[in-house]
C-alpha cells in the first residue's frame, strides 16, 4: 500500500514516529530547496496532507535509508530477519497475530536450518561441493573473529556497522545468498527473541512500519519496502525474481541450486520457490550462476539479451554496451515496474479474472495465499491484492503454465504466443478502462492514455470524454434520453448529453476537454447553452430543464465567479475528478440510483458534501 493512502487512514499518534524522524531528517540535510517548494519553508509535518508528506519523503528516500543502515546497525541481532520478513511481497499489511506467527516461525525455521547446515559443515561426505564449503568457512571464521574481538577489550559482544559493512563485502565476493549469510551469521551469535509487542513497539519508533492500534494492523508502505530490500542487498521485488527464473531452463535453474547447496531433486516450482527465499543475488544468478564455467563473456550477454527480449518480452529493449550495463538496466526496469501504479486492465477486469479463475481453479486462493503468505481467508479480491501491490500478472505468474493453457482452452482464449498476455487482454473490459482514465481523457493527456494501453487520436479526444460521461451517468443510476437529443439536435446547436429525469424534467450537460489549466471560456458556453435552451423550450412536448450541468477536468477562478453571478441559466459547474469521486463513492452503497437533487444546490458542485451524503447509504 502506497505511503500517501496509509497515513489517511492512520491518526495524528500512529503518524508521530515517522514524521518526528522525517522532520529530523529535513532539519538536518543541507539542500532543501525541493522541499521548502512543497512545505513552504515549514518543517513541521502535522500541519501538511498525506499527499505532501508523500511527495517530501520521495525527495529523503536516500537519507532515510542511511538513517535505517545507522539505527540497525545498533540494533538487536535480529532486525535482518525482521527487516527480510516485512519486506516481502504480501507482507505489507499484516494484522499483529499473523505477524507474530510470522515471527515465530521465522525464528523456529532459521534455528531447525542452522543445526542442519552445521553437521553439513562438520561432515566430510555431505553434498556441499568442497569450494562452496571452503567459501562457507571463510566467511565463518570472519564472523566470530568480528563478533568476539570484543572480549579482548572487555567490552561487550557486538558486530559494528563498519565490521558490518566489511562481511557485507566478503559475502558479496564469496556469492553468498542472504539465506547462507544467515545461517553462517547464526552459527556465531545468540537469536535476540523478544515479545511480538516490543519487536512492534521497536519497528514502529524507527519510522519502519505503522501500527494501527484500532485496526490491530501493521502497515508498511511501498516506499519503505523498496528501501529496507537495498539495505538487505534484494535487487528485486520477489515476484519479479519469479518471473525470471520462469523463464529459465531446468538445466539452469540447477546450476543455481548446486552453487548454492539446494536440493536439485525437488520440482521445478519448488527450486524456484527456494532460490527465492534464500536471497541469492538476483544479479549475481544472471552474471555467473546460469552460466556453466567455460562460458565467454559474448555468450553470456547473448543469454541475458535473449531472456529480456524472446522470454521477458521487455519492449523497448533493455539497453546495455556490456553485460553488466545490461543486468543494471534489467534491475531497474523492474523498480520501475514496482512504481508503477498502472493494472493494464480495468479493476472489474481483474475482478473477474479472479472470479473466474478461482472457479476454474479450486486451489488457487490457497495457492496465491502461500505464494505471498497473506492472511485473509479470500485473496480472490482485485482491490485487496492491489493493496499489497499484486498486479493481473502476479497473480497469474504463480499459477503453473499447463494450468493456465487449460483455462484458456475452456474459456476460448488463444494459448500461443504468450499465455498471460493473452489472458490480460481476454479480461481488459475496455468501458472500465476508460473510465478509470476518464481525467486523462478530459485533459487531453495523450502520453498517459498511451501508458495505460489506450491510444485515442487527438481529435477524438473531446468525443470519447462525452463518451465515458454518458457511461458513467448511466452507472449512477440517470437515463441518457438519446433518441429527445437526437431529436432536438440541429446541423448548428448539438447537445451532448440529456438526462431525462421524467416528468419532463431534464439535466442538459455539456462536456468540455482541455489542456490548459482551469476552463474559461464563460461567453462562449453561455452562448452555447442558451442556444439549446431556446430548442428544449420550444419543443412542443414543453420539457423544462431543471439545471444545467458543465463538465470539465476543471474550471478557473473567473469561469466559477462569473458563473455564480449568472442567474438565467441556472448553471452547476461538475468537475471531472468530482465526478469521479462521486461514482466511486455511489458503488459502495446500497442505492440503485444517484440521488439528483445532490446537483441541484452549488456552483461549483463540492464533493465533500455529496461523499458524506452518500456515506450515509453504506
Amino acid at each position: 500500500m502506497k505511503l500517501e493512502k496509509i497515513l489517511d487512514m492512520l491518526n495524528s499518534f500512529e503518524k508521530n514516529s515517522f514524521l518526528k524522524i522525517v522532520n529530523n531528517l529535513i532539519a538536518n540535510k543541507k539542500d532543501t530547496e525541493e522541499i521548502d517548494k512543497i512545505l513552504d519553508n515549514s518543517i513541521n509535518l502535522k500541519n501538511y496532507d498525506s499527499v505532501q508528506i508523500a511527495q517530501v519523503f520521495y525527495l529523503l528516500e536516500s537519507d532515510f535509508a542511511e538513517y535505517i543502515k545507522a539505527d540497525f546497525s545498533k540494533a538487536c541481532s535480529q532486525l535482518d530477519l525482521l527487516i527480510d520478513l516485512i519486506s516481502r511481497d504480501g507482507n505489507g499489511i499484516m494484522k499483529q497475530e499473523w505477524f507474530s506467527r510470522l515471527y515465530e516461525s521465522e525464528l523456529e525455521k532459521v534455528t531447525h536450518t542452522i543445526n542442519g547446515f552445521q553437521a553439513d559443515l562438520e561432515n566430510e561426505k555431505s553434498d556441499i561441493p568442497p569450494e562452496r564449503k571452503r567459501d562457507y568457512c571463510i566467511y565463518l571464521e570472519c564472523v566470530k573473529m568480528a563478533y568476539h574481538n570484543d572480549a579482548v577489550n572487555n567490552s561487550d559482544l557486538k558486530i559494528t556497522s563498519d565490521e558490518q559493512s566489511i562481511l557485507d563485502t566478503l559475502a558479496g565476493l564469496l556469492e553468498l545468498s542472504q539465506e547462507e549469510k544467515v545461517l553462517i551469521k547464526y552459527n556465531v551469535l545468540p537469536i535476540c527473541v523478544q515479545t511480538i509487542d516490543n519487536v512492534i513497539s521497536d519497528l514502529k519508533d524507527k519510522g519502519v512500519i505503522f501500527y494501527s492500534k484500532k485496526n490491530n494492523c501493521i502497515y508498511v508502505a511501498d516506499e519503505i519496502v523498496a528501501i529496507l530490500r537495498k539495505i538487505r542487498g534484494k535487487e528485486i521485488a520477489d515476484k519479479y525474481f519469479r518471473r525470471v527464473l520462469k523463464q529459465l531452463r531446468e538445466p539452469q535453474i540447477n546450476l543455481i541450486c548446486r552453487k548454492h547447496n539446494i536440493d536439485r531433486s525437488k520440482s521445478y516450482q519448488e527450486k524456484i520457490e527456494e532460490i527465492i527465499s534464500n536471497g541469492i543475488s538476483f544479479s549475481g544468478i544472471l552474471k555467473e550462476d546460469i552460466h556453466k564455467p567455460d562460458t565467454k563473456l559474448l555468450d553470456k550477454r547473448k543469454i541475458i539479451t535473449d531472456l529480456c527480449d524472446i522470454n521477458l518480452k521487455i519492449s523497448p529493449s533493455i539497453k546495455g554496451t556490456n553485460l553488466d550495463e545490461k543486468i543494471t538496466n534489467l534491475i531497474s526496469h523492474f523498480e520501475e515496474l514496482e512504481k508503477d501504479d498502472r493494472v493494464n486492465i480495468s479493476h472489474d477486469g481483474y475482478q473477474k479474472l479472479l472470479f473466474e479463475l478461482g472457479e476454474a481453479i479450486p486451489e488457487l486462493n490457497q495457492m496465491i495465499k502461500n505464494a505471498f503468505l497473506l492472511q485473509e481467508d479470500n485473496v480472490l479480491l482485485g482491490n485487496l491484492l492491489l493493496d499489497y501491490n499484486l498486479k493481473p500478472r502476479d497473480i497469474l505468474e504463480v499459477i503453473p503454465e499447463e494450468t493456465l493453457e487449460e483455462y484458456c482452452k475452456s474459456k476460448s482464449i488463444k494459448t500461443r504466443g504468450d499465455i498471460i498476455s493473452n489472458l490480460l487482454d481476454a479480461y481488459k473490459d475496455s468501458e472500465n478502462i476508460y473510465i478509470e482514465n476518464y481525467v486523462n481523457i478530459g485533459c487531453r493527456n495523450l502520453n498517459a492514455l498511451k501508458e495505460n494501453g489506450l491510444l485515442i487520436k487527438e481529435a477524438d479526444l473531446g468525443a470519447k470524454f462525452e463518451e465515458v460521461t454518458k457511461s458513467i451517468l448511466e452507472k449512477l443510476g440517470f437515463t441518457i434520453d438519446e433518441k429527445l437529443r437526437k431529436g432536438i439536435n440541429t446541423a448548428k446547436d448539438k447537445i451532448d448529453i440529456i438526462v431525462n429525469l421524467g416528468n419532463n424534467d431534464l439535466i442538459l450537460i455539456e462536456c468540455k476537454t482541455l489542456k490548459e489549466s482551469g476552463y474559461n471560456k464563460f461567453s462562449s458556453i453561455t452562448r452555447q447553452i442558451k442556444a439549446y435552451k431556446n430548442l428544449i423550450e420550444s419543443h412542443k412536448d414543453g420539457y423544462r430543464i431543471a439545471k444545467i450541468l458543465i463538465v470539465a477536468p476543471e474550471f478557473s477562478d473567473d469561469f466559477i465567479n462569473d458563473c455564480s453571478e449568472d442567474f438565467e441559466l441556472n448553471m452547476s459547474l461538475l468537475s471531472a475528478p468530482t465526478l469521479m469521486s462521486i461514482f466511486e463513492c455511489f458503488k459502495k452503497t446500497t442505492l440503485k440510483e444517484f440521488p439528483h437533487n445532490l446537483l441541484m444546490k452549488d456552483v461549483l458542485i463540492q464533493e465533500e458534501r455529496i461523499v458524506k451524503a452518500l456515506s450515509k447509504w453504506y
